[in-house]
């Protein structure tokens, strides 16, 4: 018995021989019988949970659909929408500037920066909105002027400027802005340093080069934490509830304070939250992926095995 250059058995014969021994070999997949059990168990267990919710009476099906397009639920949904597209909005541009900031080689923007974020990151949410609902308790005059009882200029009230809409829209905000800054600090020390050399050797300034080449490369890596935050944000504008605005979560409370039906209503609630939430999820998706071009690894082809009668027969010609 003699062995070949590449250690084949001469009882199989040449590679191509060898090919065409593998090619006849019948595959038989390994038994997946524990797999196909644990499986069927967990179908099982999910329909009988799902089946148990359903026939539930208790979950008031029926007071969930008759109350999921009540106009008080929508009028709540439309706001609960509008404190998330208006507090997002304004913690992305701060955090943007506040992401700048921290990045800055003065001292003095990097110390400011780093002290906000701080302080908004380690004070719950809850406290916040409802320190900003009772400023008026600290500063019942809104001026503007110099500091050190310089001259100044009353613009109102604390009371009628900052109402509860507000004091939640202010809350909101100024937390989210923290959290952005981190997110957004993150996606921009992401990007190589090549290319900001290279955007200087164009001639670009600063903020130009800012703008141009850093922050759409930094979008990448943004857009996803960005999109959690966004979803975070639906949930916890429920928490402005405490300031007596009429958000889905208020609306439903002041109507099972009436009827008694809690749950049922509070279904209603979860209903709305997860549609938004799924709309929010498809945008954050299509966001990813038109931010992920260039970046994502592209399919290679397989290459294609000659078959062993292909092979015999180019051997023959």
């Amino acid at each position: 018995m003699q062995r070949s250059k590449a250690g084949a058995v001469d009882e199989v014969g040449t590679p191509t021989q060898l090919q065409s021994t593998l090619d006849s070999l019948e595959i038989i997949p390994r038994p997946r019988i524990w797999s196909i059990l644990g499986a069927i168990a967990v179908i099982v267990i999910v329909v009988g949970a799902l089946w148990d919710v359903i026939t539930n009476e208790r979950f008031g099906w029926g007071t969930v659909l008759e109350y999921l397009f009540n106009p008080q639920i929508l009028v709540g949904v439309g706001l609960t929408i509008l404190l998330t597209v208006v507090s997002m909005t304004a913690g992305i541009l701060l955090g943007v500037v506040l992401a700048i900031m921290r990045l800055a080689k003065n001292p003095t923007y990097s110390a400011v920066a780093r002290a906000f974020i701080w302080f908004f990151r380690g004070t719950p949410l809850l406290v916040q909105l409802i320190f900003w609902y009772n400023i008026a308790a600290l500063y019942p005059v809104i001026a503007l002027g110099l500091p050190f009882g310089g001259p100044s200029i009353v613009i109102g009230e604390a009371n009628v400027l900052i109402t509860p809409l507000g004091a939640a829209l202010l809350g909101l905000a100024l937390n989210e802005a923290a959290y952005m800054a981190e997110i957004i600090r993150s996606g921009i020390q992401s990007v190589d340093e090549g290319q900001k050399d290279a955007g200087r050797a164009v001639g670009m300034t600063e903020s130009k080069l800012m703008r141009r080449v850093v922050l759409p490369q930094a979008m990448r890596i943004v857009i996803p934490p960005t999109g959690n935050q966004v979803i975070s944000m639906l949930k916890g504008t429920s928490l402005v509830s405490v300031l007596a605005i009429s958000d889905l979560l208020y609306s439903a409370q002041i109507i099972y304070a009436l009827n008694y039906q809690t749950i049922p209503l509070l279904l209603v609630a979860c209903v709305w939250y997860l549609a938004m939430t799924s709309v929010l999820t498809g945008l954050q998706g299509l966001l990813e992926a038109r931010y992920g071009k260039g970046f994502q690894p592209r399919r290679q082809r397989r290459a294609k095995v000659p078959r062993a009668q292909d092979t015999t027969d180019a051997v023959r010609t």
